[in-house]
């Protein structure tokens, strides 16, 4: 996911470089999270479980393969699928600490479900914002 330009001066320069370091030097290209590999179409049920190509074998959300789910069949309506793209996410949520103990490399699912409090945390705060700043130019909102 690009980076928003207002946070753009808090990563380094060379965030690029050190990003692919996490994802494909570290990670070898797959999510440290649940295995997923970038770049792949993968087949998933929605609720974390997907489909291992390579292994033959479903995967749980923390990437343990599963042993009683059969081999999907392709039209099978359940299924759906995802291109997997790897980022490399901060365990502290602070951009600015760009220690290698401090990046992991994690797919998209996985890094919504590590972010989901802090993103929640912005939301409350953005809808706090709007409000204020609707009570400071359009007078108090009408009570229902």
């Amino acid at each position: 996911m690009p980076i928003q330009a207002r946070y753009k001066w808090l990563y380094p320069f060379d965030w690029p470089q050190l990003s692919a370091v996490v994802r494909f030097e570290r990670a070898k290209g797959r999510c440290e999270a649940c295995g997923r590999p970038h770049q792949q179409l993968i087949r998933h049920l929605g609720d974390g479980r997907w489909w291992d190509q390579e292994g033959k074998t479903w995967r749980n959300g923390q990437g343990r393969s599963l042993t009683r789910l059969s081999a999907p069949v392709d039209a099978d309506p359940a299924l759906r699928t995802t291109r997997v793209v790897l980022a490399a996410a901060h365990l502290d949520h602070d951009p600015t600490n760009n220690r290698l103990r401090n990046l992991r490399a994690f797919c998209q699912r996985c890094h919504l479900m590590h972010d989901r409090e802090e993103h929640q945390r912005r939301r409350y705060l953005t809808l706090r914002m709007r409000k204020a700043m609707g009570d400071l130019f359009l007078g108090l909102y009408p009570s229902p």
